[in-house]
């Protein structure tokens, strides 16, 4: 007889190398072993780029976030974030949870909220922002939306 157990969320079920589509035109891809926090991925989206837009949001670790970060953008450190536009309604999103994890407390944040935190960063880029003052009150608009 089988158990009806409920479904696990989400960020329980994607393993190493499977992908989810999460939600109309997102996938979701964790390549570590680390578990993934519980945040409304698909739904903070939505609200910083809309609903039409292609996002891949990809998961790394330590050693392809550096090697990344070299030939993208030829820089030699491993980054917590990557984002890249693909084309105006199409882009990507890298972030590195081993590092976000190391750098959550400098941030004062939780590791969720800290995944959350650059998770918006990265939108907010592929929105055409840049850093500067109305990147950081735009960003600030979605985390306090989003409580991250």
């Amino acid at each position: 007889m089988k158990s009806k157990k409920k479904p696990a969320r989400l960020a329980e079920m994607v393993k190493m190398t499977e992908v989810a589509k999460v939600a109309e035109n997102f996938s979701l891809l964790n390549k570590t072993k680390g578990e993934l926090p519980r945040l409304p991925f698909a739904l903070i989206r939505d609200a910083v780029l809309g609903r039409d837009y292609d996002l891949s949001l990809v998961f790394i670790g330590d050693r392809e976030s550096q090697k990344l970060n070299i030939k993208t953008r030829g820089m030699d450190y491993i980054p917590n974030v990557l984002s890249f536009e693909l084309d105006e309604n199409a882009g990507e999103i890298f972030i590195n949870p081993f590092e976000a994890k190391r750098q959550a407390g400098d941030f004062d944040r939780t590791f969720s909220k800290f995944v959350g935190y650059l998770y918006i960063h990265g939108l907010v880029h592929l929105k055409g922002m840049r850093h500067g003052s109305t990147m950081e009150r735009t960003e600030a608009k979605f985390r306090k939306q989003f409580g991250v």
